[in-house]
């Protein structure tokens, strides 16, 4: 991943998620604060509404004593308790009695829970209340919610019931006054809270029952559900009304349950208030929300395009002159317009490249003087014995004219075919250093490693098993599983043909010859060693040479083997091995995948070489002569 998409990755990711979190945060505050206060509030109404309905209750009971103190009702308490009393005659008594104390509600009731008389519904007069005999200590009770039924329906009252004890006989007083919408007038209520009152005198929901202080509450269907739970289970607790529009025109709730003498849920109080404000606060903060983050994102796609242009556009051309300059481009360099950090960085890369490129330029000098300096001492080797030879015989024919003229015909025949031998050996001398000099350029293309090793080890079968000299077994330990190399088969041949004769050279007691190939990491690698007497491991001089062991003639086979390798792109080394032995390492890259050459024959006067097994045997093959390299298949 880039150094631009990796900065705008987290650019954005930082960005949106604090102002999401921030969002987050002022929209959780704002809710809590919202419903805290409305909770406060809703609580405070509340509270007010239990002083109203304590107050109203104690009006009940005040007027209710007021009534039976009265001397009026004193009297009528005694006439009915006299034997054969006549009830009929205070019928229409209570009335009259509960206009004066400004109650809705009255009935007198006799010792038995006979009605005597009732304000509310006179046709039940003679009827019993049972309820009212089954206890007895009502003077000592206060207010309590209760239904009253009327002559064509039923209504919700707030009662109390005193007595009137007159000898063995009591009269009951029941009072009280109806509980309805006026009841929620005389409540101060705040601006954004709504207080609604179901009277609940059916087991059904009843939407004609939810009251308002102005009458019938709007949109009443809206509770029924509320109110359908807490008909199943009274008891206190917050509730959500869903909006017409989903969440514009919610309300919350708290609702409060009202019962009755057999704790029978009566009627429900409910205090709550919409949440458009809080909705609306919401939305704002979230579209809010988005704007700056928006704006952030793109603040910060810009700020990172910046950052990255201004860093990784350097640093793609730095790594640009990096490659350029591991790939051999010794002038590669990095441009420097940049500026901080990444500039310096440029003039850095480009110092070290000019000191990397001199410092090539000196290590490649002083290789050719002293490449110079051994071919020239070869060559001086080389030319020294012959020239010698050629002194010999000139000193030897002045000689033979002074001492023995008389002999100096036959000597000078004599000397002359040794200085025939001599300039042959010089011309030798000179055609394999000229042959040297104008090696070719490699034909590159896709050779099979294996085959061309397989043709080197198979031409020197002849040498391997030859006649006053112990054997050389030959093992070739090939990976087959090696890719193709980008190389000159005929050239490798040549390469590999050096090496092997120079490990026969070193095995003249006979030994071990191995071939090894190995593929890892894009690298090809071939293995020649020998069981011969090769380099002395404790010999540090020997071991800082590249190659030891020298070749018969003009000592130009180290020279050729470091040329083919160098033209393919390789390296080689040379390791003394524990015990005796040398191993010639060479390592050669991979061809390009994309590269696939065809199969490359030699000229048809070449034979194509039989496949070899891993481990080649010894064989007599003292009369066979050596074979050329025949072909390299290109598989």
């Amino acid at each position: 991943m880039k150094l631009r998409t990796k900065l705008v990755i987290f650019s954005v990711t930082v960005i949106a998620g604090s102002v999401g979190v921030l969002a987050w945060s002022v929209d959780r505050f704002v809710r809590q604060q919202f419903e805290q206060e409305q909770r406060q509030r809703s609580d405070t109404l509340i509270t007010q509404f239990r002083r109203e309905f304590t107050h109203r209750g104690d009006e009940v009971v005040y007027a209710l004593q007021g009534i039976a103190e009265a001397e009026g009702i004193l009297r009528i308490a005694i006439e009915l308790s006299r034997p054969q009393a006549d009830p009929s005659l205070y019928a229409h008594d209570a009335r009259g009695i509960a206009t004066s104390r400004q109650l809705d509600f009255l009935e007198i009731v006799g010792d038995d829970g006979t009605l005597i008389s009732s304000a509310q519904w006179p046709g039940r007069i003679g009827f019993k209340n049972d309820w009212v005999t089954r206890q007895s200590e009502w003077n000592q009770q206060g207010a309590f919610l209760a239904r009253v039924e009327l002559p064509d329906n039923v209504d919700l009252g707030l009662l109390a019931v005193r007595t009137i004890n007159v000898g063995e006989k009591r009269l009951y007083l029941i009072g009280g006054r109806r509980l309805d919408s006026d009841f929620l007038q005389a409540l101060v209520i705040p601006t954004g809270i709504r207080v609604l009152f179901y009277r609940n005198l059916e087991a059904a929901f009843v939407p004609g029952a939810l009251l308002d202080p102005q009458g019938d509450a709007e949109q009443p269907e809206r509770f029924a559900t509320l109110i359908g739970s807490m008909q199943k289970q009274p008891r206190a607790g917050e509730y959500e009304i869903p909006g017409a529009t989903g969440a514009v025109g919610a309300e919350k709730f708290m609702a409060l349950p009202l019962t009755g003498r057999s704790s029978e849920l009566l009627a429900m109080i409910l205090v709550g208030g919409a949440q458009d404000s809080l909705v609306k606060t919401s939305i704002y903060i979230r579209n809010a929300g988005f704007a700056i983050g928006g704006a952030g994102i793109l603040l910060a796609l810009i700020f990172s395009l910046s950052v990255s242009g201004q860093v990784s556009g350097p640093l793609q051309r730095l790594e640009k002159a990096a490659r350029e300059l591991a790939a051999g481009d010794w002038k590669a360099r990095a441009d420097t317009r940049a500026r901080g950090e990444a500039g310096r960085a440029a003039r850095t890369f480009n110092e070290m490249a000019a000191q990397l490129g001199a410092k090539r330029e000196r290590q490649l000098q002083a290789e050719r003087v002293a490449a110079w300096r051994e071919l020239a001492r070869n060559f001086a080797v080389e030319l020294k014995v012959p020239l010698f030879s050629l002194q010999l015989t000139l000193e030897n024919l002045s000689r033979a004219r002074k001492q023995t003229p008389e002999r100096f015909d036959k000597i000078f025949l004599e000397s002359m075919k040794m200085v025939d031998a001599e300039i042959e050996t010089l011309k030798g001398i000179i055609g394999r250093f000229s042959d040297f000099a104008k090696m070719r350029q490699p034909h590159m293309q896709a050779v099979n490693v294996n085959d061309v090793a397989r043709a080197a080890v198979k031409s020197f079968e002849t040498e391997f098993n030859s006649r006053g000299r112990p054997p050389v077994k030959p093992e070739l330990l090939l990976d087959e599983y090696t890719a193709k190399i980008w190389a000159d088969p005929e050239l490798l041949y040549r390469g590999f043909e050096n090496v092997i004769a120079n490990s026969l050279s070193a095995m003249p007691m006979g030994g071990t010859l191995t071939v090894r190939t190995a593929q890892q990491n894009g690298i090809v690698r071939v293995e020649i060693s020998d069981t011969g007497s090769g380099l002395e491991v404790g010999d540090p001089a020997g071991a800082a040479l590249p190659y030891a062991p020298k070749l018969d003639g003009a000592g130009l086979g180290l020279a050729t083997i470091q040329t083919v390798v160098s033209d393919h792109g390789g390296r080689m080394s040379v390791e003394a091995m524990p015990g005796g032995g040398t191993a010639f390492r060479m390592e050669f890259p991979v061809a390009p995948a994309s590269i696939r050459a065809p199969q490359v024959e030699t000229p048809s006067t070449r034979s194509k070489p039989q496949p070899e097994p891993t481990v080649l045997k010894s064989q007599d093959t003292a009369t066979k002569p050596k074979p050329p390299l025949a072909r390299i298949m290109d598989i």
